[in-house]
């Protein structure tokens, strides 16, 4: 049995108890180029239940549109208008701070300049056309002429909203680069910080939720430091899945702003009634496990579904008053959440 395999129960589906789902793309729904297991059928499964699904993304190069064509050659359900991206929520921040049909300063690609378009504000590249703020995004190729330029606006005090500020960018011969890493550089020239429209910030994912008109959405992502944190900004609930860059160690030591609401192994979570590790004792229990603090130190014993023991030893972890040791539950469930 896979790690956290379960039962789908549809009347009690997790899902139900949300009126949409906002997927990360990349570590969620596929690796590369290669969907991850499950995540297929599992989607189209949501459709018939009537769940809406949207895409979320920090991507801002690409565009909704090439990214829905990317999802369907993976056999994903997708429209252009089920992808929500970075730069569309950067658009709305920038009508929100410098107005109708402003005239922003614009660093980054062509999507970016297109969603600037749509929200009918009217992109430019200098800070000599006297822009009422600057919308800074990821192309591979930005310059440091536009870098410079964006700093001589910015340093105008006029708002500067930027679409994310990942770090790194994957390629394929490596990691490069990312948009945060060119965002550092201008504000190592000014001083100015700026706002984000990406997660972990609230922008991305209330532009999401407004796209189906949902209020009580659940976040899917596998990343603790940008889904799940930015799920807790905006006040939804969360579901981790584990097919991506969260492992149990992570988790354990996860800060209260990281830690999801709900966990499963991978998106089959959605379909099944939802898991919560329930106080017992002087412990916690889930399923056939229990999960308690001793020594400062989280001890776990039991048999069956591993996320059910993970789901308790997290409950146990996050309870004490101060860092535990977690060594040996990693030990105890490593190989059941390996690669």
């Amino acid at each position: 049995m896979d790690a956290c395999d379960g039962a789908d129960d549809a009347a009690g589906a997790l899902a139900r108890h949300h009126d949409a789902a906002l997927l990360d793309l990349d570590g969620v729904v596929h690796v590369g180029r290669r969907a991850v297991p499950h995540a297929v059928e599992v989607l189209r499964q949501l459709a018939g239940l009537g769940t809406p699904v949207v895409y979320v993304t920090n991507n801002s190069l690409l565009g909704p549109g090439e990214m829905a064509r990317r999802l369907r050659r993976l056999e994903v359900p997708a429209a252009e208008r089920d992808v929500v991206d970075s730069a569309q929520a950067a658009a709305r921040l920038a009508v929100e701070r410098c107005g109708q049909r402003a005239r922003v300063m614009v660093v980054g690609g062509t999507a970016l300049h297109r969603a600037l378009r749509e929200r009918e504000l009217r992109p430019v590249r200098s800070a000599r056309a006297e822009p009422a703020g600057v919308v800074q995004g990821f192309a591979p190729s930005v310059s440091w002429r536009q870098l410079a330029e964006a700093g001589y606006a910015v340093a105008l005090g006029i708002p500067w909203i930027v679409t994310n500020t990942d770090l790194t960018a994957p390629t394929e011969r490596g990691t490069a680069p990312g948009n945060g890493a060119l965002v550092a550089a201008v504000r190592a020239a000014t001083g100015a910080t700026p706002l984000v429209a990406g997660k972990p910030s609230a922008a991305l994912l209330t532009e999401a939720a407004r796209r189906v008109g949902a209020v009580r959405p659940i976040v899917v992502g596998d990343s603790l430091d940008t889904d799940i944190e930015g799920a807790h900004r905006a006040g939804y609930d969360s579901l981790l899945v584990l097919t991506g860059r969260t492992g149990p160690a992570g988790l354990l030591e996860a800060p209260p702003q990281r830690r999801p609401t709900h966990l499963g192994a991978d998106l089959r979570a959605l379909l099944a009634p939802p898991r919560i590790a329930e106080r017992r004792g002087d412990g916690w229990a889930c399923g056939a496990w229990q999960a308690w603090v001793e020594r400062n130190r989280v001890e776990l014993r039991g048999h069956g579904d591993p996320c059910d023991g993970l789901r308790a030893a997290c409950a146990a972890a996050w309870s004490a008053p101060g860092p535990v040791d977690t060594t040996a539950v990693v030990a105890a469930l490593g190989e059941a959440f390996s690669p």
